[in-house]
């Protein structure tokens, strides 16, 4: 079995990726593409049923479509992202060690813990995000409750704001305001550092079948020392991400620009989420792969499981210590502790009868 654990400079990493992405395009491209079509047909399910509403001027049910199935949509999501993302490290790691794998493969190894990854990625997120969402749910709560009259309605034929004007209420949402964008930037920096310590943990919890919070523990070990070279590989991922998703849903731009204040038509949304399928099916798995192989370099770098993985290849895997047996031996043993049964039945040789006078005196 060839592989290719050395450690590795973040420029190898880069290319290591994109030659396990393009040689393995389409193991790679088909275990996402799950993920990407369960977003297309609940986006294109979505998009019918709102159109029919609309066709139907049921306004009141499409407000509550939305929220239901946006609701819905986000828990799909989550579930099948943690699939996709747990199959693709598995995935991963069996092609970096030079070992087969398959798209049904990687499905069935990582279903049997599928609850285990699902944990691991609710205390990941709510660990990193929570200061976030609480800035962001502070912020809009103020706008919402106090920003009418603080600021009174806002007429577009008049094209001014008309009402009666709260000042305690501007007060309110301009103090909200100030402290929003004054913790923006330290809340910002603590998302970042945490995404970071627990970038690893995915990689371990499906390669060394860890629990949640002990591959956590694994992730911030692993990481540390580490945070700048994963922080420059999360960011050109993001970047390429982010420049194909702008090329292929610029039309949805361009129609906003022509039709300013009117909603895109069902048949260029329904073209939006085909383009969001093939962009998720194609870039997704970019960044599991790097990441996984960034686990790998770190357990190289600081454990040498390159040399590990090459007496394990040549049937030279170092014992494991020994176990001392317990100080007081059960009455019954099995098989497994043989040792145990030995000292049962081990009888100490009988002293010496004493002299007077020899030796012991």
């Amino acid at each position: 079995m060839e592989s290719n654990l050395r450690p590795l400079t973040l420029g190898e990493i880069l290319d290591r990726t994109a030659q396990l992405y393009r040689t393995n395009f389409l193991l790679f491209a088909g275990i996402f593409a799950v993920y990407a079509g369960v977003l297309l047909v609940l986006g294109l399910l979505q998009i019918g049923l709102a159109e029919t509403l609309r066709t139907l001027h049921l306004t009141q049910q499409l407000l509550w479509l939305t929220w239901t199935a946006t609701g819905v949509t986000w828990l799909i999501t989550f579930l099948i992202a943690g699939m996709s993302i747990a199959a693709i490290s598995r995935a991963v790691a069996w092609v970096h060690l030079g070992e087969p794998a398959t798209i049904r493969g990687a499905y069935q190894s990582i279903l049997p813990q599928l609850g285990r990854y699902l944990w691991l990625m609710t205390i990941t997120a709510f660990r990193v995000w929570t200061p976030f969402v609480l800035l962001y749910a502070g912020f809009l709560g103020a706008i919402f409750f106090y920003g009418p009259k603080g600021f009174g309605s806002y007429s577009v034929a008049a094209a001014q704001p008309v009402g009666v004007v709260d000042p305690q209420a501007t007060e309110v949402v301009l103090a909200a305001s100030a402290i929003f964008f004054l913790l923006l930037i330290p809340v910002g920096i603590y998302t970042t550092l945490m995404s970071l310590r627990y970038s690893l943990a995915i990689p371990a919890c499906v390669v060394e079948k860890m629990k949640a919070r002990v591959a956590i523990r694994r992730s911030i070990e692993l990481a540390k020392g580490s945070w700048g070279r994963i922080f420059l590989l999360a960011l050109l991922v993001g970047v390429i991400k982010l420049g194909l998703v702008a090329v292929t849903q610029l039309f949805i731009v361009v129609a906003a620009i022509k039709h300013p204040g009117q909603l895109p038509g069902p048949g260029l949304l329904s073209l939006s989420q085909i383009m969001g399928f093939f962009t998720n099916t194609f870039l997704g798995p970019i960044w599991a792969t790097g990441i996984t192989l960034f686990y790998y370099d770190q357990r190289v770098r600081k454990e040498g499981y390159d040399i590990e993985w090459m007496m394990q290849a040549a049937g030279l895997t170092p014992p494991e210590p020994e176990v001392a047996p317990p100080a007081a031996a059960k009455s019954t043993f099995t098989t497994a502790e043989p040792w145990l049964a030995l000292d049962a039945h081990f009888e100490p040789p009988p002293e010496a009868p004493h002299t007077p006078g020899g030796a012991n005196e």
